[in-house]
């Protein structure tokens, strides 16, 4: 490994670290609530108001939204994590010591969104471990289990390094989680199926692009879809192709970091 590489990698190994530390440090608070939440939405919606609806999709309607469930944790937490600690950093002012730094800039990128992804995914795994209270767990494919649920936390952490480059007060980082995040995770297929909705909102729905992680998701859990796997992969890269080129010309631009 070249001199460049190594030093590159031993500065990405330090950033994830420290990020993936900072959450598991306080996981009182990012890791314990999550799951509590999600037993709550498992109780009320699955358990008690569940067995009124009946199946969906042939099957129990506990089961059809268990995925969506843990897939709403991972969006949330993932998204949280990486806005919290940038502004952080920001807030601080020991951004400019990474800034200064013969760090590249993806590096950086990659540091803070490793650290998204991972509570992003330790999230899921204790939503999960709830969700084994209530559902005899069966995965239908794990490769596209696991590849879907990476690249969802991927897609919201960059999301969320966004939010926190712009972000300027502490209000700022829960103004787009309360009106924008929350509202399209709440219609993202998560506790029904689109082809219950009239042609109109079905149409609407596919503007959603949570709608097609929770949809690719369920499908790698039960094996059922309302859209299409291939379409819903390629929506899930293009957005995350998007937003990590937008991460970075920001970052080289200094838009928000600079003053």
């Amino acid at each position: 490994m070249s001199t460049g590489l190594q030093t590159n990698w031993i500065a990405y190994r330090t950033i994830a670290t420290k990020e993936i530390r900072r959450f598991l440090r306080i996981w009182l608070q990012t890791v314990l609530p999550a799951a509590i939440t999600m037993g709550l939405y498992l109780i009320i919606f699955g358990n008690l108001i569940g067995p009124r609806i009946g199946e969906m999709a042939g099957y129990r309607y506990m089961d059809f939204i268990i995925p969506g469930v843990i897939m709403m944790a991972v969006i949330t937490n993932s998204y949280a994590n990486v806005v919290s600690s940038f502004f952080g950093a920001k807030f601080q002012r020991h951004i400019e010591e990474l800034l200064v730094s013969p760090i590249p800039n993806y590096v950086i990128l990659l540091g803070y969104v490793s650290g998204g992804v991972a509570r992003g995914l330790c999230v899921a795994l204790a939503v999960t471990g709830v969700s084994m209270f209530f559902w005899d767990i069966q995965v239908h494919n794990f490769g596209v289990t696991l590849v879907v649920m990476a690249m969802t936390a991927m897609l919201f952490s960059l999301a969320g390094f966004i939010n926190g480059v712009f972000a300027k007060t502490f209000d700022d980082i829960s103004i787009i989680p309360t009106f924008v995040l929350t509202p399209l995770t709440y219609l993202g297929g998560i506790f029904y199926s689109i082809d219950m909705l009239p042609p109109f909102w079905q149409g609407a729905s596919l503007l959603n692009p949570i709608l097609y992680m929770v949809d690719a998701f369920r499908f790698g859990i039960l094996g059922v879809s309302d859209i299409a796997i291939g379409t819903a992969f390629t929506i899930i890269v293009g957005f995350i192709t998007v937003l990590y080129v937008a991460c970075l010309v920001l970052l080289n631009k200094g838009i928000g970091v600079r003053t």
